[in-house]
C-alpha cells in the first residue's frame, strides 16, 4: 500500500493522508465484528438449513457489489448512493479511504452507525450461535 501511494504521489496524484487514520484500528475492529458475527451466524444457519449455502453464495456476490471496493459512495447518486450507503461495510471502506488517501465520504456519524451495526451483527450471530451450537452434533 505504501508502494503504491508512494507511486500515485510521485506521479502527481492528490494523495493526502489525513487525520482519520488514526480510525483505522478501529474500523479494523468494526470490520472483524462484522465478519464473525455473520460468520456464526451463517455457520448456525446452515448446519440446519443445507440449502442456505447456495443462496449465500449467490448473495455473497451481490454484496460485493454493493461494496464501495471499486467506486467512492460520491460517484454515485439518487436511489442507488441511498440503498449502498445502508450498507455498513461502505462506511468502513469510505473511512479508510479518508484516511489513507484523503477523499472520501465519512464522518462520525457514519462512524456511528457502522459501530451500532456491527455490535448488533456481532450480538445476533452469537446468540444465534449459542442456541444452535447444542444441536450442531446431531445436525452434522
Amino acid at each position: 500500500l505504501l508502494i503504491l501511494m508512494g507511486y500515485y504521489w510521485l506521479s502527481g496524484e492528490l494523495v493526502q493522508p489525513t487525520l482519520y487514520l488514526l480510525l483505522l484500528p478501529f474500523l479494523i475492529i468494526l470490520m472483524a465484528a462484522q465478519g464473525l458475527g455473520l460468520g456464526m451466524l451463517i455457520s448456525a444457519l446452515t448446519t440446519k438449513y443445507r440449502d442456505l449455502v447456495l443462496l449465500l453464495t449467490f448473495g455473497i456476490q451481490l454484496l460485493q457489489y454493493a461494496t464501495t471496493v471499486i467506486y467512492p459512495l460520491s460517484s454515485l447518486a439518487g436511489t442507488a448512493r441511498t440503498v449502498i450507503a445502508l450498507n455498513p461495510m461502505t462506511y468502513i471502506l469510505e473511512g479508510m479511504r479518508m484516511g489513507l488517501l484523503g477523499r472520501g465520504t465519512f464522518n462520525l456519524a457514519n462512524f456511528g452507525y457502522v459501530t451500532v451495526i456491527s455490535v448488533v451483527i456481532l450480538l445476533l450471530g452469537t446468540v444465534v450461535f449459542n442456541k444452535v451450537e447444542k444441536d450442531f452434533v446431531d445436525t452434522v
